[in-house]
């Protein structure tokens, strides 16, 4: 039995070695400098405002900045039904992610659809 184990003890360590990589991690995405729309998670788990305000409808450009330390991710509402094709996700503190989504006038809120992250919310104004 102890030969049949062997090779696993030899194979198991090499393998774990080679996972762990000694490069450094890909860097977090820059965000575009023209974002319609700039949402940040901070500590406490939150966003930095409460309200984002008023954006022409249409394409809107959304930016999506981690401040924190966790995954939060970015999805957006309007009379309690999520916008389709539209989430963002950030994993970690650093991390950035940005997309367009077409908005009617209306109002809408943007919301961290991360389990336990209830309080994330916030309102954005579309008009015409």
């Amino acid at each position: 039995m102890v030969r049949r184990f062997t090779p696993l003890l030899v194979v198991a360590p090499a393998f774990l070695l080679a996972s762990c990589g000694g490069g450094t991690s890909a860097p977090a995405e820059t965000l575009p400098a023209d974002v319609d729309v700039l949402v940040k998670a901070v500590p406490s788990l939150k966003f930095d405002k409460g309200d984002y305000g008023t954006v022409k409808a249409g394409e809107v450009l959304f930016g999506y900045a981690n401040e924190d330390s966790v995954r939060h991710t970015l999805i957006i509402a309007r009379d309690d039904q999520k916008v389709p094709n539209f989430k963002l996700v950030i994993e970690k503190k650093g991390d950035n992610d940005s997309g367009p989504v077409t908005l009617e006038p209306g109002k809408y809120v943007l919301i961290c659809d991360v389990p336990g992250h209830s309080n994330m919310k916030a309102t954005l104004t579309v008009e015409q």
